[in-house]
């Protein structure tokens, strides 16, 4: 049934529904994106041998149990399902669940799933008062929300590397432009450094321009075998060459609250990889493909200052380099490796389980070469990368 020499599948069908704050059930999202992406490849969700859903843990039960919930949404079709949980690498792990059982034999279609319906303002612990849990205790003892941790390592890179506020807000810049022609984004308004600096500062040094908003948003992609693929005519699709999920290495060694009291690297040397590079090199590895062979990145920015963190991570260049491959060009659209081409989290936020999803969509597109207003050109391999908190992360390499 699949290429045993060969860990390729075909992404035949992408599709979303558009980020925003529409306050209805996640369930329509979903099955919004869903039939996108059923009607891109072509096919029935009878079609389908195998859904996974990536959940979400802010919508109730339904959430939870995300496979079944659009298993339901689609109709009862006798398909099986999964349901992932693995915080912002959600929707990767249930692509790795997907890819697992196309490479197993065990399925040829599967299609994958991930939205969400998100409160206003930042997230913040669900469950009512667990005072065991890390994510209620950073809230309550530290006072540390999401936003203080982004400028945690803002900061970082401030002292370590000397960015300036001004690089943050290009990042800002530079995505705004890319997502003005995504018709997905919710923010398509090109905005500027002096819009950026003049926003209200939310934990110094970041501003609220800097810092990803929260959002509703669906996303959906049909994978195959290249077996399946070609015997349907489609000779050359686009193909995922590798997934990594991998967990960090002891010993930890940038802080990565709420976990940070656990850091070991006051006591031991530092390993040689952050667990964001090791997540991009074990993907890389895979592929059999480095930094040098992509055409264009799609990175989780959730502050500007992260941004230039993952161009580290990845690869693009040296630490402490980030700022300078920047105000390059490098990484703007034209550029040598165009970053967030999508308009990353800058112009979408954050629709958990739906984003590394929605990067594959990109990736996709771009790929195709059917990216309108954004494309890259000449695109044939991209990388997209999350990381969650207790050691979610994951990159996905997508090659033409």
């Amino acid at each position: 049934m699949t290429d045993t020499n060969n860990r390729d599948i075909a992404v035949l069908g992408a599709g979303m529904h558009p980020w925003g704050k529409w306050g209805r059930n996640f369930v329509e999202y979903g099955l919004v994106a869903a039939r996108a992406a059923l009607a891109d490849a072509g096919l029935n969700h009878r079609d389908v041998g195998y859904i996974a859903g990536a959940d979400t843990i802010r919508n109730g039960y339904p959430g939870f149990v995300s496979g079944a919930t659009f298993a339901q949404a689609l109709g009862w079709s006798g398909a099986q399902i999964s349901s992932s949980y693995a915080a912002c690498a959600s929707g990767a792990q249930a692509i790795a669940n997907a890819r697992a059982q196309i490479l197993a034999g065990l399925c040829e279609v599967a299609l994958v799933v991930g939205a969400d319906t998100t409160p206003k303002g930042f997230f913040q612990p669900v469950g009512g008062e667990r005072r065991d849990d890390p994510d209620w205790l950073r809230f309550h003892l530290l006072g540390a929300t999401n936003p203080i941790y982004f400028a945690l390592y803002a900061r970082r890179r401030m002292a370590l590397h000397g960015a300036t506020l001004d690089d943050f807000a290009a990042v800002k810049v530079k995505n705004s432009r890319h997502g003005l022609n995504n018709p997905n984004a919710r923010y398509r308004k090109e905005v500027s450094v002096e819009e950026i600096s003049a926003s209200a500062i939310v934990s110094d040094p970041l501003r609220l321009l800097d810092i990803c908003a929260t959002s509703d948003g669906g996303a959906a992609v049909v994978l195959t075998s290249m077996d399946y693929a070609r015997r349907h005519g489609i000779a050359d699709p686009v193909r995922i060459s590798a997934l990594s999920t991998v967990t960090p290495t002891f010993p930890k060694t940038v802080l990565d609250l709420p976990d940070f009291s656990t850091d070991s690297a006051v006591a031991v040397e530092p390993p040689s990889r952050t667990f964001r590079s090791a997540i991009a090199h074990a993907a890389y590895e895979e592929a059999g493909l480095g930094p040098e062979d992509l055409s264009l990145a799609e990175v989780y920015d959730l502050s500007t200052a992260l941004e230039l963190d993952w161009y580290e991570d990845i690869g693009l260049c040296e630490t402490g380099a980030a700022e300078s491959l920047l105000r390059s060009g490098a990484t703007t659209l034209g550029g040598r490796i165009p970053v967030n081409p999508s308009g990353g989290l800058a112009c979408f936020g954050e629709a958990i389980p739906a984003q590394a999803i929605s990067q594959i969509c990109e990736l996709t597109w771009q790929l195709r070469g059917r990216a309108e207003g954004r494309q890259v050109d000449n695109a044939r391999a991209g990388i997209a990368v999350n990381q969650g908190l207790f050691g979610h992360g994951s990159a996905i390499i997508a090659t033409r």
